[in-house]
This record gives structure tokens, sequence and C-alpha cells, in this order.
């Protein structure tokens, strides 16, 4: 109630919803709809508003905002120009964290703890490797770097993470990037390394269904016409089904050897 009341606007799934809710709770506030159909649009348009100073509230119809519902497209894009995020607490650290963290949320998978000897944590992260879901974790203070270091070992250095901590506390913090950055920041900063963490780690990338070179002898033949690059991923891509960009640099890669 104290956030509704004091931000300068209440973004919301549906404000049919949400003004008798706030009404029947004396507060009479500005309401902005963002729903799945105008969340693109209307995110620039709310960052630009915070960006110049004024506050604002996200809200859905039920359950908590992101978890299958709208919200995830303004998290990030807040997220990416450095805008304060703070979630209002849920039934959960693991839905608490995942509405700022600015990660995929459209599915995930919850692992509790992981096992606490380094062997046991390794094989239990290399079954979650190809998890194109969201992965998150509960893990404690003082086992928390051993278990990036076993993150980074088995995923790898480059997978984009965010870990939480201290959730709805005087200390509340998120840090955000690669494991191996969130490892550094940790190692210079060994005075965070204290309360309840959760660990959000970005799902493995989708693989594609046919593997590139199948195509290589139509490739070729377009090759042989002269055609452009361009023109002939367009082509294959269209034909096989699958994205352009790949075939494109694997047109590239044929064309000149």
């Amino acid at each position: 109630m104290e956030t509704l009341e004091s931000v300068d606007w209440v973004a919301a799934e549906d404000t049919r919803h949400t003004r008798p809710l706030l009404q029947s709770l004396g507060i009479n506030q500005s309401l902005i709809s963002l729903h799945d159909h105008n969340e693109a649009q209307r995110s620039v348009q709310l960052l630009e508003r915070l960006q110049q100073g004024e506050t604002g509230a996200l809200v859905s119809d039920a359950g908590t905002p992101l978890i299958n519902d709208p919200g995830y497209h303004l998290v990030k894009l807040l997220r990416e120009h450095g805008v304060n995020v703070v979630p209002i607490p849920g039934a959960s650290a693991v839905i608490t964290a995942l509405c700022a963290a600015g990660l995929p949320t459209d599915r995930f998978s919850y692992e509790g703890f992981l096992p606490a000897k380094s062997g046991k944590r390794c094989l239990v992260l290399a079954g979650l490797k190809e998890d194109v879901r969201t992965l998150v974790f509960y893990e404690s203070p003082h086992r928390v770097q051993a278990t990036l270091l076993d993150l980074q070992q088995v995923l790898g250095g480059d997978r984009v993470m965010s870990v939480a901590r201290e959730l709805t506390k005087k200390f509340e913090q998120f840090v955000q990037g690669t494991i191996e950055e969130v490892i550094a920041y940790f190692e210079a900063n060994s005075d965070k390394v204290r309360g309840e963490f959760v660990l959000m780690v970005m799902g493995a990338k989708e693989k594609e269904a046919v593997a590139l070179s199948e195509w290589d002898g139509l490739i070729d033949v377009l090759l042989q016409q002269n055609l452009p690059v361009k023109q002939i991923s367009e082509i294959v891509a269209d034909y096989a089904g699958i994205k352009k960009k790949p075939i494109y640099s694997r047109v590239l890669e044929l064309k000149g050897k």
C-alpha cells in the first residue's frame, strides 16, 4: 500500500482490474496499461519517464508480475539502462528474485540447494548444462563462492547470471553479469558475501534442429550461380525453415574455401 500510494504512476496489466483494488484501499493513483500487446512500446515510454526522475510501480492481475505475466521486457530494458528495480516480496525468494533479475522468466527451473561437496555439485550442474530454462538455486554465504566457481567450470564463464542477496532486507543487492564477472565482483568485495543468496543462471541456447552442413550442397549450387551471399542465405533459410544468421555465416565460410 505504501508503494502504490507513493509512486507517480502504476503500470497495470489491466487497469479495469487494478482500479477497483486501489479504490478499495482509498488510493487515487494514475494508471498506465502495460500488457502483452503493448509492452515493447510502453516500456520505452516508461523508461523515459523514470529517467526523468519519476517513480512507478508494476502490478499484474493475479500472481506475481513477470511470472507468466507481463513485465519481463520492461525490467530487462530498465536493467540495461541502469534504472533501479526493487521487487515487492511474493510468496518466496525465488519469485521475488526473478522479478527484478532481468532474466527470461517464461520458463525457469528451481533447483533448491546444490550438494555441499564440489564433486556431487558438478555432477548435478552437468545434468543441467543443456537445460534451456533459467536455472534458480539457493546458496549459503559460506559456500556461494565455491558454487560460483563450479558454475564457471561446468557451464562456462560467459553464461549470464544474476545473484540476489538479502531480499527485502536493509542490504538487498543484485549483482548481474557473466559468471566470470560475478566471481570477480565477489572476490573484490568479500564484505558482500553475507546473507542468503539466490543464484539465477541463463539457460543454454536452443540448438538448431538440423546441422548447417546438411545444406552445403544447396549452398554450393547457389554459389555457382554467382548469387549474392545475402540472397543465398535468405533462400536456404526459407527453404530449410531455420534462422538466416547462422546460414549467412555458413555461406561466407563456404565461399571463402
